[in-house]
């Protein structure tokens, strides 16, 4: 059950993107002259740097990008941390490079990949060459697929198992970025699972290895691990959540999917979707804990609780976010033979 709707509830556009209401469908079938033209720009932009038509900035450290195909809500902000910190565990100096918009993964990384130093700058060549004036070797640029601008030894394509459709439209007629074709330029694909079944990641997998046989595919789950206190740093089971009155809140590409993995453990969730990256205010902290008035608490995702945090209301049932457990589920030696590769490659660079 959702409580009463919110004018910045996020999932208006995945219904309009998914659904096969007569409403969302007339609207996508206007929508679709503007779909072939964006799919008619990608693929000239692509061309041009295919042919070497426009050029990629060479860095002064290896690269690995951390994108994918579609907008918001695969799971790239933990899988950007979980491989800085494998790398740095590995000996390496890693940084993670980001376009700095919103602030929300710059913040969520202090807590994902402690440690790491974070670059945030519009200008991703700009990023790298700051991470590398502050002693970094390694850069881990978070969602850069489509960031041809600046050369790399890595694209890490993440793809969601827990998505609606597997092949969905471009924008704005549906969430894709590029079409699936464009994994031609992938050195690695991650599916990555949250509430979505073994066989769902099976079929995705299917799905690329028909078009894109003999590519390197690693399967992950991100599994909700437990719950954080955003107050007092306190820890607790999931399972504390079953017989508790929940106010679930969550401001990300697919709420859905954090949702559903919070209904496997309580009985009585109440949920409460925005907009990815939305800008939480004091209103909205106010809107939140008004509705969660009598229940025991209310629970969102880390994103969201790096905002709502600061301005949570003092007389508002506690808040607490989930913290996530990144298991590798298949393709562990894929993973490996390329963080092996980029560690190597920092050597080459120094010379």
């Amino acid at each position: 059950m959702n409580l009463r709707p919110h004018k910045k509830d996020g999932r208006r556009i995945t219904r309009l993107w998914h659904s096969n209401a007569p409403g969302p469908v007339l609207t996508r079938t206007l929508l679709a002259p503007l779909a072939w033209t964006f799919a008619g720009a990608v693929r000239v932009r692509n061309a041009l740097y295919d042919r070497g038509l426009l050029r990629s900035a060479p860095a002064a450290i290896p690269v690995v990008s951390v994108g994918n195909l579609s907008v918001g809500g695969t799971g790239k902000t933990p899988l950007a941390a979980f491989l800085s910190m494998r790398l740095k565990a590995a000996g390496a100096q890693p940084a993670l490079v980001m376009r700095g918009v919103g602030g929300d993964e710059s913040r969520a990384y202090a807590v994902l990949a402690p440690g790491v130093p974070v670059v945030a700058d519009a200008d991703r060549v700009r990023g790298v060459q700051t991470a590398a004036a502050r002693g970094a070797d390694i850069a881990v640029l978070d969602d850069a697929f489509q960031h041809r601008r600046i050369r790399r030894e890595a694209d890490i394509v993440v793809i969601s198992a827990d998505a609606p459709d597997i092949r969905p439209r471009l924008l704005p007629s549906g969430p894709q970025r590029e079409p699936l074709g464009s994994l031609r330029r992938a050195d690695l694909v991650v599916i990555v699972r949250k509430a979505a079944s073994r066989e769902r990641v099976e079929r995705v997998r299917e799905l690329v290895l028909e078009r894109f046989p003999g590519l390197a595919i690693v399967e992950v789950w991100l599994a909700p691990a437990g719950l954080v206190n955003w107050s007092s740093g306190a820890r607790r089971e999931l399972e504390t959540m079953r017989e508790q009155r929940v106010v679930a809140v969550a401001g990300i590409g697919n709420p859905d999917a954090f949702f559903s993995q919070l209904a496997t453990h309580s009985r009585h969730l109440e949920r409460i979707p925005f907009r990815d990256h939305h800008a939480f205010t004091e209103r909205d902290a106010a809107f939140i804990a008004d509705c969660a008035a009598g229940f025991d608490a209310v629970v969102c995702t880390l994103k969201d609780a790096v905002k709502l945090g600061p301005i949570w209301p003092r007389q508002a049932p506690e808040l607490w976010y989930v913290s996530q457990r990144l298991d590798v589920e298949e393709g562990e030696s894929h993973l490996e033979r390329m963080l092996a590769r980029l560690l190597d490659l920092r050597h080459s660079y120094r010379q």
